[in-house]
């Protein structure tokens, strides 16, 4: 199994800051608009961006949570692999609210479709939109598209995008890996 560096940490960090000022771009103060990354990947890079904003570009009012979709994917009963639950951790009303889902990687799609399920048992929200650090764009099942990418990489169906966070794996970094 051969690993290649798609992003170090220099590169990933330049990426989170553009993505955090897209979002102030388009939501201005938050006011209306919360951040849910989706479990369980997807939280640390949610954490990473309100720890941006907030801190760097001096944000205030950001509200983000925890979405856990295992329950709602469409393979939940289809591996011999007994799936794990995460933690949900929405402390807030997404009613009327604008939403961006956050994850990692976006690959099939399923995830993202799991999600807009999950997240109708807390309310109708006014605007979903994704935000992804990679767009592995070629090997989409639905036709889901993230309205903000860190990265859009071309990827064959034997390699793997791995992305690493320090808070997890103690560095940052996106690996591609061929299996």
């Amino acid at each position: 199994m051969s690993q290649k560096v798609l992003l170090n940490a220099k590169e990933v960090n330049i990426i989170l800051h553009r993505l955090a000022c897209q979002l102030i771009e388009k939501h201005n103060d938050f006011s209306n608009t919360v951040l849910i990354g989706l479990q369980p990947r997807g939280v640390f890079l949610a954490d990473r961006l309100a720890k941006i904003l907030t801190e760097d570009y001096k944000v205030k009012n950001i509200q983000i949570g925890h979405l856990d979709i295992t329950f709602y994917r469409d393979d939940f009963r289809r591996g011999e692999k007994t799936l794990e639950a995460n933690e949900t951790k929405i402390n807030f009303l997404v009613e009327d609210k604008n939403i961006v889902f956050i994850d990692d990687v976006l690959y099939t799609g399923r995830s993202i479709r799991a999600a807009l399920t999950a997240i109708q048992s807390f309310g109708r929200p006014n605007e979903i939109e994704l935000l992804t650090l990679i767009d592995r764009r070629f090997s989409r099942h639905l036709p889901i598209q993230p309205d903000y990418r860190g990265r859009q990489v071309d990827v064959i169906n034997n390699e793997k995008v791995k992305v690493n966070w320090k808070e997890h794996e103690n560095e940052d970094a996106v690996y591609l890996i061929e299996k």
